[in-house]
């Protein structure tokens, strides 16, 4: 039996993991990336999960890893678990969890995991791949994917992992090898990290999420603020959030690393920032007390699609991250005009008479919401689902002078009731009662166009998870994008909306 320091000391892929007693928990393409990782070096493996997709079960079956559905901790107990490897989705207050805590059992995610197999494959230098480490409540996705598309520009090799794209673990075993990993992290990811050393690293923003997971706010931060720990090279912060720059001056990092800031206002000599209409970098310039260096242009960004201050300040950490690791300019510029983002991020799925339908089914916190908001000066607001036990009364009050209306979706709609009744009292609110699934985003673009008029931005920016009636979000914002096309766009442009209903 190996003890946890034992266990701990175990880094690099040639270390001795035959034998090694581990329990997976969860079987997603996390829990089956681990697994598979952990048989390929000899380990003695369960995985442990409520529930299992059955290809995936006889995926496993063929590499000789059981599987167990149930009496989870039992079975924890009865195998002897050396090491417990946490999928992402499951918290701290997970009973298996405590009770492998209580056990004195190590607790690592498949990034931690990750992190200590990376030297399985180097590049055409012969190092493993330097990792770029991003979270922040919003903005993850969007800035990860730019960050490699500079990077890719450059002429390095990337690849974008963690928390979108593939699972990291599939990343380092990539027979290929990469120049650089572009990992996006999750709060919860981060909660079960603990020996990551990042080349650069950023925490974009910082707002109340997921705090039935965490626990507490403080929780929530905390977890974020560990992607600067032990950076190597640069600890990007929001110059517009103060919290984040809290992290970055209390983290543990390499000696020498910097603290470089980004933001929507004229950068100091350590910032990258913007001077008029141009995206400057003062941070990772020779000359950077006296001079700086143009990336971009706002209009050109606006070409992409990214002229909203939210996707600036992505474009601007994005930028800040593939500068420190040596991109050009005028790669940076180059894969900027390229550029386009994903669906369900501030997406223009239909007009008609004067009215614009966009979906930002991306926005599952209040803070992505606020952002989608503010980039639209009229706005019938689409929001709901399952709202992770957050606050939605500074957020409603916030945007009640912007709202024509509001059409409430999901289970947790009464908080969602309440809030508009304090902060919006005479808004004509709507709520979709229905639980056909099939019927909730037809019956919202029907309640949206009745109160819509020209000029105005019928938005899906929930606010919310979405699992409470749809797949995922990008289920929901395709539910949504379906239904403008089956009803806005069958409608006469001067004769587009149907028949005016009462608000609850």
């Amino acid at each position: 039996m190996r003890t946890a320091e034992e266990v701990d000391r175990l880094t690099g892929w040639h270390a001795n993991w035959k034998g090694l007693r581990v329990a997976v928990l969860g079987l997603g393409l996390t829990g089956f990336s681990v697994a598979d990782t952990l048989a390929e070096l000899g380990a003695q493996l369960v995985v442990l999960a409520s529930s299992a997709d059955e290809k995936t079960a006889m995926v496993l079956d063929v590499i000789g890893v059981p599987l167990v559905l149930d009496d989870l901790v039992g079975e924890l107990e009865r195998f002897g678990a050396e090491l417990l490897v946490v999928s992402p989705g499951f918290s701290p207050r997970h009973p298996l969890v405590e009770r492998a805590i209580a056990l004195g059992i190590p607790i690592w995610g498949d990034v931690e995991l990750a992190w200590r197999l990376r030297d399985k494959v180097t590049n055409a230098s012969g190092r493993p791949a330097e990792w770029l480490a991003v979270t922040g409540t919003n903005g993850k996705t969007t800035t990860v994917q730019l960050t490699t598309a500079m990077l890719n520009a450059g002429g390095q090799r990337a690849i974008a992992c963690g928390n979108v794209g593939i699972p990291v673990l599939d990343a380092i075993r990539d027979p290929t090898g990469f120049d650089v990993l572009v990992v996006e992290l999750s709060s919860f990811q981060l909660h079960y990290l603990h020996s990551m050393s990042a080349w650069s690293s950023v925490c974009l923003n910082i707002s109340d999420d997921h705090l039935d997971w965490h626990g507490s706010a403080d929780a929530y931060a905390a977890a974020k603020s560990r992607v600067y720990t032990n950076t190597r090279f640069a600890c990007l912060y929001n110059l517009d959030d103060p919290a984040t720059r809290d992290m970055v001056e209390q983290a543990e990092v390499v000696e020498g690393a910097r603290a470089v800031g980004f933001g929507l206002t004229i950068p100091g000599p350590s910032d990258v920032g913007l001077v008029d209409e141009f995206l400057v970098d003062r941070a990772f310039h020779d000359e950077r007390h006296r001079a700086a260096i143009e990336l971009s242009t706002l209009h050109e960004l606006r070409e992409s699609g990214l002229g909203s201050r939210h996707m600036v300040a992505n474009v601007l950490a994005a930028a800040g991250l593939a500068r420190s690791v040596g991109v050009a300019p005028a790669d940076i510029r180059s894969a900027l005009r390229e550029f386009r983002l994903d669906h369900h991020r501030t997406e223009t799925v239909g007009e008609a008479g004067g009215i614009l339908w966009v979906n930002d089914s991306k926005a599952t916190n209040p803070h992505a919401a606020q952002a989608a908001l503010q980039s639209f000066e009229s706005v019938v607001w689409v929001v709901g689902g399952l709202l992770k036990g957050v606050d939605v009364g500074e957020l409603v009050k916030a945007n009640a002078p912007r709202l024509r209306g509001a059409v409430l979706i999901g289970v947790d709609r009464q908080p969602l009731l309440e809030a508009f009744a304090r902060h919006a009292p005479g808004l004509p609110v709507f709520e979709v009662t229905t639980a056909d699934t099939e019927e909730v985003m037809p019956t919202v673009v029907r309640l949206s166009a009745a109160v819509a008029r020209t000029g105005d931005t019928v938005l899906l920016a929930p606010a919310a998870a979405s699992m409470d009636q749809f797949t995922d979000y990008a289920d929901r914002g395709s539910r949504f994008a379906e239904a403008v096309r089956q009803i806005v766009e069958g409608w006469p442009h001067d004769d587009h909306l149907p028949p005016t209903v009462e608000p609850r």
